[in-house]
């Protein structure tokens, strides 16, 4: 396996959430590693950005194998901050920016090479050629080991695809949001050998009050004492059962609940209470 089971996701490191210091990065990769998640994912826009460059720092004081782990980043979004010059939210997939931005994301995070480079969202402006082009030259330069995507449709999927390998698309997939179950998201990666990585793996269960959720919270406390497990691990264990081999990323911060992620990989959910679960999000039974 390539990456671990249960990615780290940095986004609430930095300025955008805990805004952790350069010893509480180290610690908390430390932490992620010693409960077998091994895979960071960044992207260059976290804590607008800035983000990537301090957890770089953390790193580098650290005595963390760099072959021990994996560090993801994407590119592409162009946001407005104070860091940037742009004039409105837009997002650029031309050669010349993606080797720029890479070369700009190993600079931060003081490394010699990204284990995968996604592109953040599809672009409505986004050549194919272009995109090879570059993903070539970074390949063959060593800059980068693994492509691929994140919120991209199978059409999109494909149009890239035809020029290269994707190996990797991010998703949003939850419990609460699992439409890529049904519009061939999946069902195309599954096909075409492109590992789903899911953000925002909790959804919005403990996010917000409807009838959807409080259906969800009975079922899964429902299942609670069968599975000797919290609801936010039943959630977890529910997405990792699906074939395709999601890997959720956790966006959390907290030591106590990246264990108990950790721990949700042991649990096998039973095909019939994998299906009360789907059925108790969706207000009904399955066709």
């Amino acid at each position: 396996m390539k990456y671990s089971r249960l990615i780290a996701g940095t986004m609430t490191w930095g300025s955008w959430g805990k805004q952790l210091s350069k010893k509480g990065m180290e610690t908390l990769m430390n932490f992620c590693i010693s409960n077998n998640i091994t895979t960071f994912d960044h992207a260059d826009i976290y804590g607008a950005y800035t983000t990537e460059a301090e957890f770089g720092k953390a790193l580098k004081n650290s005595s963390i194998d760099r072959e021990a782990i994996q560090l993801i980043s994407k590119c592409g979004i162009q946001l407005l901050s104070d860091n940037r010059s742009n004039v409105v939210k837009h997002y650029n997939y031309s050669k010349e920016h993606i080797i720029q931005s890479v070369e700009t994301s190993l600079k931060n995070l003081e490394t010699e090479y990204l284990d995968l480079l996604l592109l953040h969202r599809p672009s409505p402006l986004m050549a194919a050629e272009d995109i090879a082009e570059a993903i070539t030259l970074l390949k063959k330069d060593g800059k980068i080991r693994d492509f691929g995507v994140s919120n991209f449709t199978p059409s999109q999927m494909e149009m890239i695809g035809l020029r290269m390998d994707i190996d990797v698309n991010q998703i949003e997939f939850s419990l609460t949001e699992h439409s890529a179950m049904y519009n061939s998201t999946l069902d195309y990666m599954t096909t075409n050998g492109i590992k789903p990585m899911a953000w925002s793996p909790l959804g919005t269960v403990f996010k917000e009050d409807h009838e959807q959720n409080r259906r969800i919270h009975k079922q899964l406390g429902e299942l609670i004492k069968k599975y000797n497990a919290t609801e936010d691990q039943l959630l977890l264990a529910w997405i990792m059962k699906h074939p395709s081999g999601i890997h959720p990323v956790i966006g959390t911060t907290t030591e106590k609940r990246l264990q108990l992620a950790t721990e949700a990989t042991k649990i096998e959910i039973e095909i019939e209470d994998w299906f009360l679960i789907l059925t108790a999000a969706q207000g009904h039974e399955v066709p």
